[in-house]
């Protein structure tokens, strides 16, 4: 005798109907649950061992005390092991025979690169050609002098900063904000200022606007107003502007001044990188 098929139970609903379609309420597999299960566990585990839960100051530890700080920590100083005995030579090095080293030379264009990328970028771009109120570094128009000691000092002591005695100081008068000139006088100086490389706005202000420039502007920008390294005085006459050479824009420098700060990186670089990046700036095409 044949034996009957042996009828399956008929499985229950969730009670949950859609359209009049019901959804079956079938058992999860065992071995999916059993997976469930184990990440669950292994999840306990690595709350135990490794850091896990934020706190307000800092994550639970972990009982391995496992940090990827710390990880990243021993890298840098496994790096800075293997580059110490030429980071001491470039530290100590006379940088204007830096580049006659060529293994120093192509250590210190490459590691000032790095340097310049990390902390140099923000304001002058990723290229070094600057941006408005941010000197272009690729040309040879040169605020404090755009020789490799020139450039290593003022990396060095920064300009304008409140955080270094030595810091490279100057300061232009607000001449409209205090007084000293009135609008007219204003506009008769802008349009000598332009006329020093370019067409002025208006060309009958620019003989008044000499008179004053020679007044009060000579002993900081020169006769001509070729400018002043020793006082970060810009050259005036090679139409090269920081700020703008429009006439609204030089007007308003000599309205309310410029006073650019730039940090002082020897409280936050070392001298190797100081040095790294001096000769890294200088071989970009503007250095002299």
């Amino acid at each position: 005798m044949s034996k009957k098929p042996t009828k399956k139970p008929e499985v229950p609903t969730t009670g949950h109907t859609w359209d009049g379609i019901q959804e079956y309420d079938n058992p999860m597999p065992r071995w999916w649950l059993w997976c469930f299960y184990l990440t669950i566990i292994w999840g306990i585990g690595y709350a135990i061992a490794y850091p896990a839960w934020p706190g307000i100051q800092s994550a639970t530890a972990g009982v391995l005390g496992y940090s990827t700080r710390g990880e990243v920590a021993a890298e840098i100083a496994a790096a800075n092991a293997r580059n110490e005995a030429i980071n001491t030579r470039l530290a100590s090095a006379d940088l204007s025979t830096i580049a006659d080293d060529v293994e120093l030379n192509g250590y210190a264009t490459s590691a000032g690169s790095a340097v310049f990328k990390t902390w140099c970028a923000q304001c002058h771009g990723s290229g070094a050609a600057g941006a408005k109120g941010y000197p272009n570094l690729l040309d040879n128009d040169w605020l404090w002098g755009g020789d490799i000691e020139s450039i290593h000092e003022t990396v060095r002591v920064g300009i304008r900063t409140e955080t270094h005695d030595e810091t490279r100081y100057s300061e232009m008068p607000a001449f409209g904000v205090f007084e000293m000139l009135d609008d007219t006088q204003l506009d008769q100086v802008a349009n000598y200022v332009i006329s020093l490389s370019g067409e002025p706005q208006d060309a009958t202000m620019v003989a008044a606007g000499a008179a004053l420039f020679e007044e009060n502007c000579t002993s900081c920008h020169g006769e001509k107003g070729l400018g002043d390294r020793e006082q970060g005085a810009p050259n005036l006459a090679d139409a090269i502007w920081l700020y703008g050479g429009d006439f609204d824009t030089v007007r308003e420098t000599i309205y309310g001044s410029r006073f650019g700060v730039m940090p002082n990186w020897d409280a936050r670089l070392t001298e190797a990188q100081i040095n790294a990046v001096a000769v890294y700036v200088h071989q970009l095409g503007g250095g002299e």
